[in-house]
């Protein structure tokens, strides 16, 4: 179904779509999160190997000859097709979780010292990773910002700011200079530089699709609100220009991992160019969106929670296929305290409130 097929959702519909697509998407990529060992071309083998091309639903479980071509992530029973029995827990909601904590406790105006201190409150320790781990280790030993960003980090331009900005789009909906903002004082507690310009741009895309006809309108206001020198803000605009010139998918991200080589594959400049692929390729289509950017590789589970998080938003809660929301069963599993359980509806509900009073 696309944009064109159904009539244009309302405020909570959408957000309830954002809510619906971030795990969803997440659930998708999960099993072949691991970039280095996952990558475009072995995600493509396995699912041609079990007849799931094109793919429609999620990840098939892997053959039982043991013919994946590598281990799946071992949270996969969980996340493939037919196994689901709502959503695992996973770092990618556990920070929408935390991010809707923290504005119902401390209102739009929160320090970046308040996202520090929640996190200490809310969420374990061994459930961070990468960058946010570092940050928890500085919080803990008596830092603030921005050294807790800065010592002892060498993650600061990877991806995980990113994946705690969505509460920022949602609860601004068409607003996307106010949502980078939120996501800019969340983010610089563990980032810098462009994994700053990650956050911000990935809240503004969700805000911006509250009100954009289609994906690239919703992509063109996000750029606004970055710096347009950063390799970040030239790394969308160079698959933009791919894809409005009829380069194909896989040729987009065949140059695109040319251009980007040697960041690594948890970095944001390359996972934003899956990510950017996935959606204008994915051209407003919940499934196709979601299938091509956990198909793109990288971190997927990242990058396929943030696509379904957009494309949600876009065409709302109703317009999403069935088979991604039923095996969800409207429950979240989370790490953050308070939270294990909770449903999905509920969690959308709450969101819509801070939205309406942030208006």
């Amino acid at each position: 179904m696309t944009l064109d097929d159904i009539a244009a959702p309302g405020p909570a519909d959408r957000i309830h779509g954002g809510w619906l697509g971030r795990i969803a998407g997440n659930m998708l990529g999960k099993p072949v999160e691991q970039g280095e060992v996952w990558t475009r071309e072995r995600i493509d083998r396995y699912l041609r190997r079990a007849g799931a091309l094109p793919l429609t639903d999620y990840l098939p479980a892997p053959p039982d000859d043991g013919g994946a071509g590598a281990p799946l992530r071992p949270e996969w029973p969980e996340c493939v097709r037919g196994r689901i029995h709502g959503s695992c827990r996973d770092d990618d909601i556990d920070y929408a979780v935390l991010g809707l904590d923290l504005l119902e406790t401390h209102g739009f105006g929160f320090s970046t010292e308040q996202v520090g201190e929640l996190w200490l409150t809310r969420l374990p320790y061994l459930q961070t990773f990468t960058a946010e781990r570092a940050a928890y280790r500085n919080l803990a030993g008596g830092l603030r910002p921005p050294l807790t960003a800065t010592c002892g980090n060498p993650y600061q331009e990877w991806i995980g700011a990113l994946i705690r900005a969505d509460i920022h789009g949602w609860t601004r909906p068409g607003d996307p200079g106010r949502a980078a903002l939120q996501a800019r004082r969340d983010a610089v507690l563990s980032h810098t530089g462009n994994g700053v310009y990650g956050a911000m741009w990935a809240a503004a895309l969700i805000s911006a699709a509250f009100t954009a006809p289609g994906p690239r309108h919703a992509l063109d206001r996000s750029l606004t609100v970055i710096p347009a020198s950063s390799r970040l803000a030239r790394t969308v605009r160079r698959v933009a220009s791919l894809h409005e010139a009829g380069v194909a998918w896989e040729d987009t991200l065949t140059t695109l991992a040319a251009e980007t080589a040697g960041l690594g594959w948890i970095h944001i400049v390359p996972n934003a160019a899956v990510l950017t692929a996935g959606l204008l390729y994915g051209d407003g289509d919940f499934t196709r969106t979601i299938a091509l950017t956990v198909r793109g590789g990288l971190d997927t589970d990242s990058n396929g929670a943030t696509a379904g998080s957009v494309a949600g938003v876009l065409c709302g809660a109703a317009a999403i296929p069935r088979q991604w929301t039923e095996p969800l069963r409207d429950t979240v599993r989370s790490a953050v305290f308070g939270f294990d359980g909770v449903r999905i509806s509920a969690l959308a509900e709450r969101t819509l409130r801070l939205a309406q009073a942030g208006a």
